[in-house]
């Protein structure tokens, strides 16, 4: 079945046709009218766990009005509703998007119609752009509807015959998975998605002075300002309700500027300028449009703040009322890259942006927050670099969507510039700089104050163990740079212990014994034999894990230095001398339960035994030897520090004058990937 989500860019290829135009072109040939495999017309893509409350019936545009479009060419009022069923958030976040232009046809592609120049060129798919998981895809639908009583059942234009509202909406239900889960969406997720920024809320009435400075910094930035206020307790019902002066709440209101002005009294004023997004400018008060304190300025300032310069739905207020009416400024921060495509913001100042994907796997580098001291060094660890002191937001968003995880992040002061990971203790001996709040939603921003230097973050799910890939976003107005620390693999010491001249004779001399009652006539055993060895010698089933078929195999390979496959008498001391070491440092590491270590104390235990490994090979061990309940035996440890022993052995051969690298032809590759 074909993926009807790809990833932006691969349109951009030139030569090669992307899914959309395949799509289409296959089904105009055909004559035919496309149907979704992945997101099909029935109720499971509307009400996934709930019993819908309705019979939907599907339809296409045509069979809704006799003459439907797609997007008006001209000017036209943001006319969307929620329709019976849909969300107001979704609704305001496309107010905001429809007023920002050229960020809306970067998600809605305006080479898109519902009426061709012939019906025979109408395939019935259309093709939208959403930030998802940290990048652009495209998303491909059909037209076909949910509707109810013949009425669109979700968002729908209310004066106007459009349909990319409902259709962009039926994208982004795709993705999510069903319409129903938009339910849970909000306002700062959706801004997100459909902007590719970051977003913050901030709230007015805590420090409205703090505000203020914050809103003349915000305007120079390539930002989009929105302002709201929040209904009591969250609720927020379909029909907008207003306030005394005509505000909505609930609505998020456009905001463009901040001005000072004097009156002929001499009287200084703030003033901001908001716009409805739906061109409803029916306020009330002190500045509104037919306020007579506009008599009290001269009239070139008053014709420069108002007349042809005031759009529809635009209107201006006093900062004081301002910060008396509205509860939240919510804002989204837009890179040098989306900001581009806007052309409000070309004049503006730049977000510098340094991005890191990455993912918490268990085991690896999912460490859970600062309350689990003995795995939150694990988690991955960013170095952040500021040339200059600087306010700069910090933005954690999750990929994981269905089953959201609770997230947030920790930042330390970083004195000394480093390229390896920093360890346990120094997250015991030091006081964290910013936490941010930790919160179920899809992304976790924090505002900080950060003087020049250096800083460790650390993106976190709060309980350890919890898989999930994410991305890091740094916003600074000031150049910065983003890294992960990580440790570059290298052996530090030998991990097989070489038997002592004068081994212990009485201990040694039954298993010496033993060996040669099953060795060949040149004293030397392979693999079976060396399980057989292994099981009369080793003493108890914690030390006898490592004596399965696998493992003795693994031994073989590593201690045999003739290609034989065979060992002799002083390899099976040096092996038994290695074990004695390895079952030691395995103890250190398993407080919890005698034999049983947690996967996330691998890196440390190994480390202990002489190996220095880097997250994308511990990743690959982890997967390889941690079991279901996310824990390794003493056997699963035997066979990981022997593999690690033969891949280095066999690099080092191959890297005398140890420059790093080195060259394989196939077969040599071949050969040394099946001894590891």
């Amino acid at each position: 079945m074909l993926d009807t989500t790809t990833k932006r860019g691969k349109s951009d290829a030139g030569s090669t046709m992307t899914d959309y135009e395949r799509l289409k072109r296959a089904c105009i040939k055909r004559g035919e009218l496309w149907e979704d495999p992945d997101f099909p017309a029935t109720q499971t893509s509307v009400f996934y766990h709930q019993t819908p409350p309705f019979q939907f019936t599907w339809k296409r545009p045509k069979e809704l009005c006799s003459r439907p479009v797609f997007v008006h060419d001209s000017p036209t009022q943001f006319d969307i509703v929620p329709g019976k069923m849909g969300d107001r958030w979704l609704v305001s976040c496309l107010g905001v998007l429809y007023l920002s232009k050229g960020l809306f046809y970067r998600v809605v592609p305006a080479d898109q119609t519902l009426s061709p120049s012939s019906p025979e060129q109408y395939a019935g798919l259309f093709r939208f752009r959403l930030w998802w998981c940290g990048e652009w895809v495209e998303v491909l639908v059909d037209d076909r509807l949910p509707t109810v009583n013949g009425r669109l059942a979700f968002l729908q234009a209310q004066h106007s015959d459009q349909f990319w509202a409902g259709l962009l909406e039926k994208a982004y239900a795709k993705l999510h998975g069903s319409y129903e889960a938009l339910k849970y969406g909000t306002l700062l997720d959706g801004l997100a998605d459909l902007t590719g920024g970051i977003t913050e809320s901030i709230s007015i009435r805590q420090d409205p002075t703090h505000c203020s400075r914050l809103l003349s910094k915000l305007l120079d930035m390539t930002s989009l300002i929105t302002c709201t206020v929040h209904a009591p307790h969250g609720q927020v019902r379909n029909q907008p309700e207003k306030l005394a002066n005509g505000i909505h709440i609930g609505t998020n209101y456009r905001l463009y500027a901040v001005e000072r002005v004097e009156t002929r009294g001499s009287e200084a004023v703030q003033l901001v300028k908001l716009r409805h997004p739906q061109g409803a400018a029916d306020v009330v008060g002190a500045w509104s449009r037919d306020s007579q304190l506009w008599d009290d300025l001269a009239a070139v300032e008053r014709d420069r703040l108002t007349g042809k310069h005031l759009g529809d739905g635009e209107f201006w207020m006093s900062y004081s009322d301002f910060v008396k009416t509205f509860s939240h400024l919510e804002v989204v921060h837009l890179d040098s890259d989306t900001a581009r495509d806007e052309p409000s913001l070309h004049h503006k100042n730049t977000w510098q942006m340094r991005l890191y994907q990455g993912a918490w796997q268990r085991g690896v580098s999912a460490g859970g927050c600062r309350n689990n001291p003995e795995t939150f060094h694990i988690n991955p660890q960013l170095h952040l670099i500021l040339c200059e002191m600087e306010e700069v937001i910090i933005s954690l968003n999750q990929h994981s969507i269905m089953e959201p995880k609770v997230i947030g992040f920790t930042a330390y002061s970083l004195p000394k510039s480093g390229s390896e990971t920093i360890g346990k203790q120094f997250f015991k001996k030091n006081k964290s700089l910013v936490n941010s709040q930790y919160t179920n939603s899809r992304q976790v921003s924090h505002r900080c104050q950060l003087e020049q230097g250096g800083y460790l973050v650390l993106p976190t799910t709060f309980e350890p163990g919890q898989e999930s890939s994410f991305t890091l976003r740094v916003y600074s107005s000031k150049p910065l740079k983003l890294k992960l620390l990580d440790t570059v693999p290298s052996l530090v010491k030998s991990a097989v212990i070489k038997a002592p001249a004068t081994l212990d004779g009485k201990s040694f001399s039954q298993y010496e014994a033993v060996f040669l009652q099953l060795a060949d006539e040149h004293r030397t055993v392979n693999a079976f034999e060396l399980q057989e060895l292994l099981d009369a010698c080793l003493p108890n089933d914690y030390i006898k894990s490592c004596a399965c078929m696998e493992v003795c195999r693994q031994v073989v390979m590593s201690l045999d230095s003739t290609g034989s496959g065979r060992l002799k008498l002083s390899d099976f001391k040096d092996l038994m001398c290695s074990l004695k070491h390895w079952q030691s440092a395995f103890k250190n590491h398993t407080r919890e339960k005698t034999g049983i270590l947690k996967a996330e104390r691998l890196r440390d235990a190994l480390l202990e035994i002489g190996f220095q490994l880097s997250t994308d090979v511990l990743s690959i061990l982890i997967l390889r030897y941690m079991r279901k309940d996310g824990t390794l035996r003493f056997g699963d440890f035997v066979s990981a520090i022997l593999h690690l022993s033969v891949a280095f052995n066999i690099f080092e051969s191959k890297d005398p004058l140890q420059n790093g690298s080195v060259k394989m032809s196939l077969a040599e590759w071949l050969k040394s990937s099946l001894m590891c």
